[in-house]
């Protein structure tokens, strides 16, 4: 089995998301031993003799990594046998691992504008390594105009906070015709709502602290391609920094992904239900969820998306009225990560790295009943809205 549902190596058969989910990455089954092994602690591993064998030193491999880059390789790319998946102990460090490793002095990399507030600092590191920079927003594929000449072209779609989609396949085309690389951030979408690699990325990309493992109880990030030498060297730079996720972190990140389903299907349809009420607000105004058949992205997102996510962004008059608003929710905790089964929101211009008016909300829709959370929903904005 290989970890996969009977018959999933074979091409033939394609199982549903959730049967996939429920059977990621896990090890033939072994009498008496339990279906997910525990976690491996451990810095060494005895090694007698020549070096050989896949477990050495407690920085290059570990058993319960093994298993959980096999199930998010399998998440991301059904049914394919030629993935490599590498997890880090961090979204960021898996995103520094593609930028850092795959360019080099003199060459040019193209970064969304409008993407995560952490990639400023990155390219600021870039820059101080003699990389060139070009940026140009996500919508209306925008980076289009930028690729001449670039090493590698980074992605964020839908994008973070602003929930801006571009077309993957347009840029791959052109990027490749171009002589470019292609990174996506996919950590929005989660591997059941987009498939980069699908899509002709060469990269996947994502910080799996937030909707793939959707507990808010971990940090982790992990890099999936399929050609063996771009990941050979994203597992040297790896090893190189020392950015690898402890086997607890790896382990817990492996159980979450038998609800992934479950969890993305509830909290995909809160997201909708929580911009279908907004939208009729008439203080709301920037609404932008893509999975709204009015919003800006859709017919571009139903292109290439299977599920819209569960971030809802959206501007309320001035910062006070938001502040008020934030304050009235009672199922919504205020914290600044997304994809969590809580809901969650944040007044994003608090952190002042993202361009984006004082009254712009981000909003996580969790796994709460549906009825419940829009009622909170309104009744705050209703309260933000007495001036109380």
């Amino acid at each position: 089995m290989n970890g996969h549902p009977a018959g999933e190596a074979d091409a033939s058969v394609r199982y549903g998301e959730g049967t996939r989910a429920v059977r990621a990455g896990l090890p033939e089954p072994v009498k008496n031993e339990p279906p997910l092994p525990g976690p491996v602690f451990a810095a060494h591993f005895h090694l007698p003799g020549e070096v050989a064998g896949p477990y050495t030193y407690g920085r290059d491999t570990n058993p319960t990594w093994t298993l959980l880059e096999r199930a998010i390789g399998e998440l991301e790319a059904p049914g394919r046998q030629d993935v490599d998946t590498i997890v880090f102990a961090s979204g960021m460090a898996a995103v520094s691992a593609v930028l850092l490793s795959q360019a080099r002095a003199g060459d040019t990399v193209v970064l969304p504008d409008d993407g995560y507030q952490a990639l400023p600092l990155v390219r600021e590191q870039l820059e101080a390594y003699g990389v060139r920079v070009r940026t140009a927003p996500t919508g209306g594929d925008a980076q289009l105009a930028a690729l001449d000449g670039a090493r590698l072209l980074w992605i964020e779609t839908p994008s973070n906070p602003g929930l801006d989609v571009c077309d993957v396949r347009r840029l791959v085309e052109a990027a490749h015709a171009a002589g470019s690389l292609v990174a996506v951030d996919n950590t929005l979408a989660t591997p059941l709502g987009q498939r980069p690699l699908e899509l002709g990325a060469d990269f996947s990309v994502a910080s799996g602290t937030k909707g793939l493992t959707g507990h808010g109880d971990l940090l982790l990030g992990y890099v999936v391609c399929r050609d063996p030498g771009l990941a050979a060297g994203i597992r040297r730079w790896r090893k190189i920094v020392g950015a690898v996720p402890g086997p607890m972190e790896a382990w817990l990140a492996h159980r979450s992904l038998a609800t992934l389903q479950l969890r993305a299907e509830r909290q995909w349809a809160n997201a909708l239900a929580v911009a279908g009420a907004l939208a009729d607000r008439a203080e709301v105004t920037g609404l932008r969820y893509p999975g709204l058949p009015s919003d800006p992205s859709h017919k571009t997102a139903a292109a290439q998306m299977s599920g819209f996510g569960s971030v809802v962004s959206f501007t309320l008059p001035d910062r006070a009225h938001a502040e008020r608003f934030m304050t009235a929710l009672h199922l919504v905790e205020d914290a600044t990560s997304f994809g969590g089964v809580r809901s969650t929101a944040e007044r994003r211009g608090r952190w002042g790295g993202d361009a984006v008016p004082e009254g712009f909300i981000r909003f996580s829709a969790g796994a709460e009943d549906p009825r419940d959370l829009v009622a909170d929903v309104l009744r705050a904005l209703d309260h933000a809205g007495s001036g109380a």
